[in-house]
């Protein structure tokens, strides 16, 4: 990598709810930060990451807001 320019790579797949389907990735970038990244169909529940990432990276990333897209707080 480069050290002038931001680069990432990808250290995980976002599982969608069916437990099959890459839904997006977590990008590990050269700054040290993570973020998420998400196929063409945009943010949609995940139901976890493959391989497991520790606590630290999900509450980085926060799996558990993740696993709620689309979810309404009134059920």
């Amino acid at each position: 990598m480069n050290e002038d320019e931001v680069e990432g790579v990808a250290i995980a797949n976002l599982i969608g709810t069916d437990e099959r389907s890459v839904v997006g990735w977590v990008y590990r970038w050269n700054t040290g930060a993570l973020a998420v990244m998400w196929d063409v169909q945009g943010p949609q529940p995940v139901s976890e990451t493959r391989p497991d990432i520790n606590d630290e990276q999900k509450q980085e990333i926060d799996l558990d807001a993740l696993m709620r897209i689309g979810k309404s707080d009134s059920g």
